[in-house]
């Protein structure tokens, strides 16, 4: 078997990797670079490929394109730093065989080499692959899922349902599958199916003929005549009524539909993608969706996470979104200071992704100083402050703190900090209970005598008289 080759210009990736494989008693090559790496293509092959992306010269990207053409069966796992749509699955566009986000957990990237060996031992095919939508971003976990998954379906027709609560990103998904679909080229349509009157959502989707019902004074095409040959969003597929489910299943079916008024059968040519932040496995047992159309809908099925479930991605996205704010307005960019970052990553975002843009975007308009503060955060952010946001507040100024002392080269450090900690929370108890020793005690979860002893041994004894 021949080797596996690391391609990274980062020395202490291509470190940890040479030992995991050493381990595992699995031969390997390293390289510096992905110019590096072409130059020793003239005198060996490898078996396995695991290379960065962004590196001095070549990119990883032109690398696998290179390999591709050459040795279309050589599997290629892509490393990333850089966490959005775009890095993701512009890998599969290429035909990598695995896309690797930094920082990864080495067993994991183990497992994926083993995988990657046996795939080449086999001599299969690649995996397909896709482009890219520049602003669907996300580090997490959960969100290198949802994009592997659009990878995936790039060269696919098959109808997608997607899951999320409101405002994690569905249209947005919906686009990506659309533009990196074979049907690109052809329109995207899309329709909140509750945002419009029951009466009217039959004549928005199908259609209706001249003189189908008054006021119908001329032929419209509906949002699935609009959409022929492309792509038709169907958003809040959940609150879609009973009579237009029965519709839709026909379409699903045969293929076919008829305008409102209209006699002739029109062919249907179009990929169908839902979206709802219902849970339609609980309507159909309760007998407000079809079980018939729900698995009609249901051939793949995507889950966008809410933004409380992936907060490490905060940060990013809102990086991301002052940056977008600041270029649509014409402004310098606002920066997010550490305990603001800390903040927001301790609320809960019930508006998720779409919320944070919101406020990124008031951020930008009526915050006057460039880094943004707690205080500067609209009234309403500031004063509901969840329990875990007051926890990564302090926890974000203790750890300035310790930053601090550090760099003072200060001793005793832990001593000093438990002090002044546990000082803080007797006097806070004690002015909450009036002074009173026993009722304070019991709150902090601590014997009378106990608390008599660090009053003393604190020093509070004149501070609380």
């Amino acid at each position: 078997m021949k080797p596996v080759w690391i391609i990274d210009d980062d020395r202490s990736i291509r470190w940890v990797l040479e030992k995991a494989l050493a381990r595992e008693s699995i031969e390997f090559k390293s390289f510096a670079s992905a110019d590096e790496a072409m130059q020793a293509l003239a005198q060996d092959l490898p078996q396995v490929v695991i290379s960065d992306i962004r590196m001095p010269g070549s990119s990883g990207l032109e690398l696998l394109q290179i390999l591709r053409e050459r040795y279309p069966l050589l599997p290629v796992i892509i490393m990333t730093a850089y966490s959005d749509l775009e890095s993701a699955v512009s890998s599969f566009q290429g035909g990598a065989f695995e896309y690797l986000s930094k920082p990864f957990d080495v067993n994991h990237a183990i497992d994926l080499i083993r995988r990657a060996l046996e795939q080449s031992m086999r001599k299969s095919t690649p995996v397909e692959a896709t482009l890219a939508a520049p602003d669907i971003l996300g580090h997490a976990p959960s969100m290198q899922e949802v994009f592997r998954a659009i990878g995936r379906l790039a060269h696919s027709h098959a109808t997608v349902l997607i899951n999320g609560e409101s405002g994690t990103g569905k249209e947005l998904v919906a686009h990506a599958l659309h533009r990196h679909s074979p049907r690109a080229a052809q329109p995207f349509v899309a329709i909140n199916t509750a945002a419009i009157p029951k009466d009217l959502l039959e004549s928005e989707l199908f259609g209706h003929e001249r003189g189908a019902f008054t006021g119908a004074t001329a032929v419209r095409h509906g949002r699935f005549e609009q959409a022929e040959g492309g792509t038709l969003f169907l958003d809040e597929i959940g609150d879609m009524p009973a009579e237009l489910q029965t519709r839709l299943l026909r379409v699903l079916s045969d293929g076919n539909y008829y305008r409102i008024g209209g006699h002739q059968p029109i062919k249907a040519n179009v990929r169908i993608i839902a979206a709802t932040h219902q849970n339609l496995d609980e309507r159909v047992k309760q007998g407000l969706f079809r079980e018939d159309l729900f698995h009609r809908l249901n051939v793949i099925r995507l889950r966008l996470p809410a933004l409380r479930e992936r907060r490490e991605d905060i940060p990013l996205l809102a990086k991301y979104f002052l940056q977008k704010s600041a270029s649509e307005l014409g402004v310098e960019q606002k920066s997010l200071s550490a305990a603001t970052i800390q903040y927001l990553m301790a609320q809960d975002f019930p508006g998720n992704v779409r919320q944070l843009e919101n406020l990124c975007h008031w951020l930008t308009v009526m915050t006057p100083s460039q880094q943004v503060e707690i205080a500067d955060l609209p009234p309403e952010w500031r004063a509901a402050q969840p329990t875990s946001a007051l926890v990564g507040e302090w926890r974000s100024a203790l750890a300035q703190q310790v930053a601090l002392a550090l760099q003072r080269g200060d001793q005793n450090i832990l001593d000093k900090l438990s002090r002044q900690f546990e000082s803080t929370l007797i006097t806070q108890a004690l002015e909450h209970t009036g002074g009173r020793r026993i009722e304070a005690a019991t709150l902090l979860g601590m014997g009378r005598n106990t608390l008599t002893r660090k009053i003393q041994e604190l020093g509070l004894d004149d501070k609380e008289g």
